[in-house]
């Protein structure tokens, strides 16, 4: 079933993304960076590229998904966000994005600028991978939570 990671072009997003075109599935990414971009496709990863702060992109990147992975450092690194005036913001309109689209699995990766923050719950399954931690074997916990029959 398709799964998207929202922020793939993070470092986390992008180990993220390589385990799990490891399994079978289809892979989409939603960047900013037009070079990462074009990596992924070459990589047969279907891409989004757009402002991170527009929810209405990362729900229209969504459709048809079975899982979402927010990695939310994404929405406080360097990159321009012209749709949301806060972090939090940015994270809430992903939240809608998906819920609009009927996602089932909402992954979310959170750092330690959003440590205290609990994403809204609005996917029938929903988990969160809590960063600062062991970031060894994230992505692979990532894609075995995809995978999983339920959470």
């Amino acid at each position: 079933m398709p799964v998207i990671v929202v922020g793939a072009d993070t470092p986390h997003g992008a180990d993220i993304v390589d385990a799990l075109l490891d399994r079978e599935g289809q892979v989409r990414a939603f960047v900013t960076d037009p070079d990462v971009a074009a990596g992924l496709r070459a990589k047969k990863v279907k891409v989004a590229e757009g402002d991170v702060s527009d929810a209405s992109h990362v729900e229209a990147a969504s459709t048809r998904c079975f899982s979402a992975v927010m990695i939310t450092t994404a929405a406080i690194d360097e990159r321009e966000r012209a749709f949301a005036r806060s972090d939090t913001d940015v994270l809430e309109g992903w939240a809608g994005g998906i819920r609009t689209k009927d996602v089932t699995r909402a992954i979310w990766v959170t750092d330690e600028a959003h440590a205290d923050w609990d994403p809204p719950v609005v996917t029938p399954e929903h988990v969160v991978l809590r960063l600062p931690g062991a970031t060894d074997g994230l992505a692979a916990e990532v894609a075995r939570l995809d995978d999983v029959a339920e959470l």
